[in-house]
């Protein structure tokens, strides 16, 4: 199933990959960007969003098991959570930039 929704991705989006106008199945105009940019940006927050979840668990996890690390993992925590949201926000600027 995986392999041919990428074949599918894949079929769909090379003409804009290779720069090739009108050789895609989808004609992208003013009326098929704007979906296709929401779109863009509910993939990436929900990547964004499921990724934060899992490394809040394990972070959690990890003090659970040994609460006197609490303070090695709580800066990492934050640091990588803070460069997971900033995709999503870069994601988003680039919507409204094209």
């Amino acid at each position: 199933m995986n392999k041919i929704l990428i074949a599918l991705i894949a079929f769909l989006t090379a003409g804009v990959a290779f720069g090739n106008e009108g050789s895609t199945l989808i004609q992208m105009n003013e009326y098929t960007k704007a979906p296709l940019y929401f779109l863009a940006v509910a993939l990436a927050a929900f990547g964004g969003t499921r990724s934060q979840s899992a490394a809040v668990s394990v972070a959690l996890e990890g003090i659970g098991r040994n609460p006197s690390a609490a303070d090695k993992f709580l800066v990492p925590m934050i640091l990588g959570l803070a460069l997971m949201e900033s995709l999503v926000i870069f994601t988003l600027i680039t919507i409204f930039l094209v």
